[in-house]
């Protein structure tokens, strides 16, 4: 497959990069530090550096791809809107290059508490995440809206390790068996094997080590 990763140089998305690229796929590397960080030297990736806000650059990238990574992150403040923002630019772009599949990553207060409830609006959810939650729940509700393939993966704490392979996931739920934690390896693992079984498009998915 042709993959576009945006947050390519981040701790997810240096996983994508290297393990889409281990499974064969041709990659698009897309973001600021491109060049600069230790990306892999591999004749199927594209080292794309540009800004995330820009609609031309992010059209270019996407155009020609059959499914779109994001593992955009940002501040956890609020005032950083690079996830609601870019995955907004993200999804027009995609639009206008008729690429309809895109994995993102979320955190994990966008699942559900229950049928009626989020857990971001739960009275025991953290008041350090609600601002950064809120971020991930605008980025969710514009992916919702937007008619493409797509797949949210709220993750809970991402730990920099790789994949061990051994994770447990849930629709819209937190998995029954929740560690709160997951390796930033097996996240992209997940995000790929997703490409290929199709079993959460338009849906949330909770994941945990």
């Amino acid at each position: 497959m042709k993959l576009t990763v945006f947050g390519a140089t981040g701790m997810v998305g240096k996983q994508l990069v290297q393990q889409a690229l281990f499974n064969e796929n041709i990659v698009k590397a897309f973001g600021r530090n491109v060049y600069t960080t230790d990306l892999p030297d591999n004749k199927n990736l594209q080292l794309v550096q540009g800004a995330l806000f820009d609609p031309t650059e992010v059209f270019n990238a996407i155009k020609g791809c059959d499914a779109v990574l994001s593992a955009i992150g940002g501040g956890f403040d609020g005032t950083d809107k690079t996830r609601t923002l870019g995955i907004r630019n993200i999804i027009a772009q995609m639009k206008k290059a008729n690429v309809k599949r895109i994995i993102a990553i979320g955190g994990m207060g966008v699942l559900n508490a229950d049928e009626n409830t989020l857990l971001i609006d739960g009275d025991d959810y953290p008041p350090e995440y609600i601002p950064v939650g809120k971020e991930h729940q605008k980025a969710y509700e514009y992916l919702k809206e937007s008619g493409l393939d797509w797949t949210f993966v709220c993750a809970p704490d991402i730990i920099d390790a790789g994949p061990t392979g051994v994770y447990t996931t849930a629709a819209n739920y937190p998995p029954a068996h929740n560690n709160y934690k997951i390796n930033a390896g097996d996240l992209a693992m997940f995000m790929l094997n997703e490409l290929k079984k199709n079993e959460y498009v338009q849906q949330r998915a909770g994941i945990s080590n």
